[in-house]
């Protein structure tokens, strides 16, 4: 059993694939966010045109 447990702990494997779910998780709320930010000024920038040519 102890044998079992250092064998688990020593191995890197699985830190890796959690490290990479963090890296991925931040990455994707960033591009989420500036997505949205973008989208909402673009929106805004459209309506404005819009209005200014009626």
């Amino acid at each position: 059993m102890v044998e079992l447990i250092q064998r688990i702990w020593s191995e890197d494997q699985g830190q890796d694939i959690a490290e990479y779910a963090v890296m991925l998780a931040v990455i994707l709320v960033l591009v989420v966010g500036t997505i949205r930010l973008i989208g909402s000024n673009a929106n805004n920038v459209f309506s404005s045109a819009a209005s200014a040519i009626q």
